[in-house]
């Protein structure tokens, strides 16, 4: 039976070890971490652990980090009753909350006249394509970023931001929102007052010691230079596709992107066929999006960018990891040229 070869990793990627062992380690104290006693205190001695080893990653120290169940709700918690503006290629999760009236440009990049009044993504989770972020911003959606770029909270005159564990290697159902010290935001979950009264419930102790060890291995691959070897492995597999597949659109291509994304558009042949045929081959691929219930739908960003709904409708999303190798993309790159010809066959 053939390996299989997962490339989805701007949907989920593997839990890290280092993330496992602090779960099960956090899964054996059993305190409150709102109790006062010994043992309170080692369940609330995780917390502040993970928090500092988030903070370190995002390149925060001095800001606040709020964990919440993910970057959804990190992203209600900046967003609701604000009334920002915000891009139609921001992810579901931000255009619940925002009025999307910025201008985007063919080259998936977003006009902002009012910092203050809006939110930008920092990188686009279905086309890679990245962002300035102007000084003053409102929000930004760090979750596609943290982990695979060097940057700095402190640094990017940004309000507020937030992430998502399961993107780099945590456990899924803990993400964070960071703010400048002192921000104020409506707590929207109240009661006992936890997370500094901006995020009311027990905290989920496993999750958020699962995230800080995993921030910390995740800083450590970027300083280490994973990314730039997993970058060079995508630009292996688009130098194999690209010329051989003359109706393929690189979405992004020659922009600033992730180092591990690339957004494929053939006019014509269906995402979802690709994707169940590179599934059936061995290969895990995305349509865009993973946060759509498992529905595939045409991509909204690639509307906004000016494709039509047709061609919105075919593209489809590779995102490698850190661990991928330069074998696993030539052996997709093989697989999905044979499909590509046959495509074309068809459609003479």
């Amino acid at each position: 039976m053939t390996e299989r070869v997962y490339l989805d990793h701007n949907a989920t990627t593997f839990l890290r070890p280092e993330a496992r062992a602090a779960m099960q380690a956090a899964m054996d104290v059993q305190g409150n971490p709102s109790s006062v006693h010994a043992e309170g205190r080692a369940a609330r001695g995780l917390i502040e652990r993970a928090r500092a080893q988030v903070a370190a990653a995002l390149g925060a120290d001095g800001a606040e980090i709020i964990f919440t169940s993910g970057a959804t709700e990190a992203a209600a918690l900046a967003l609701a009753g604000r009334g920002l503006e915000g891009a139609a290629i921001e992810h579901d999760a931000v255009r619940a909350w925002i009025t999307p009236s910025l201008p985007v440009d063919t080259a998936g990049r977003v006009t902002i006249a009012d910092p203050a009044r809006a939110t930008l993504q920092l990188a686009n989770s279905e086309t890679g394509i990245l962002q300035d972020l102007p000084q003053g911003l409102a929000v930004s959606d760090l979750t596609q970023g943290f982990g695979k770029l060097p940057f700095a909270f402190n640094w990017l005159g940004v309000e507020m931001g937030f992430v998502s564990a399961h993107k780099l290697g945590g456990p899924k159902g803990i993400g964070a929102l960071v703010l400048r010290r002192g921000t104020d935001i409506a707590a929207q979950l109240r009661g006992g007052g936890q997370e500094m009264g901006r995020r009311a419930g027990t905290e989920n102790l496993i999750g958020i010691a699962g995230f800080g060890a995993a921030t910390e291995a995740a800083a450590q691959d970027l300083a280490d230079g994973v990314w730039q070897s997993v970058f060079e492995i995508r630009n292996i597999l688009e130098q194999a596709l690209d010329g051989s597949a003359s109706k393929t659109i690189f979405v992004g291509k020659g922009a600033q992107r992730l180092p591990n994304t690339l957004c494929l558009l053939t006019p014509g042949w269906k995402a979802e066929t690709q994707v169940m045929q590179m599934d059936l081959a061995g290969f895990a691929i995305s349509a865009g999006s993973a946060c759509s219930s498992g529905k595939m739908r045409a991509s909204g960003v690639l509307e906004a960018m000016g494709y039509s709904a047709r061609d919105a409708a075919c593209a489809i999303r590779v995102s490698l990891g850190p661990q991928t190798r330069q074998e696993d993309v030539l052996r997709f790159a093989d697989v999905w040229l044979k499909e590509y010809r046959r495509f074309e066959r068809r459609a003479a």
